[in-house]
């Protein structure tokens, strides 16, 4: 479902690369293990549309977004509100979604 919903996205849009956040480890083991495996169906998804995949820590992100790597996650939401008027952040997840984008198109 995950890898079938990533590559409608990348059909109906044809980006010419993709951006994600590096790995990190939670506290929870059990956290991180979903979210590698997500992140595996994800990236096999942009791997089968031929998309190059730029990765980025998040305290370069964070930087990028707002100035500072140690910037706190409401910091990131209220740069993205300044950067991007009209978008609707759906959630902390899009938030973040959104400060990668930004800073891959910063960083190149």
């Amino acid at each position: 479902m995950l890898q079938s919903g990533v590559a409608g996205v990348i059909a109906d849009h044809q980006p010419d690369r993709a951006a994600a956040e590096e790995v990190f480890v939670n506290k929870n083991p059990q956290s991180t293990l979903k979210l590698a495996q997500a992140r595996g169906v994800v990236l096999a998804a942009c791997g089968a549309s031929e998309l190059t995949v730029h990765e980025h820590a998040a305290r370069l992100v964070k930087k990028a977004v707002v100035g500072t790597g140690a910037a706190e996650k409401s910091q990131v939401q209220a740069m993205l509100k300044i950067l991007l008027p009209g978008a609707k952040l759906a959630g902390a997840d899009a938030a973040d979604a959104l400060a990668v984008a930004i800073a891959d198109a910063h960083l190149g």
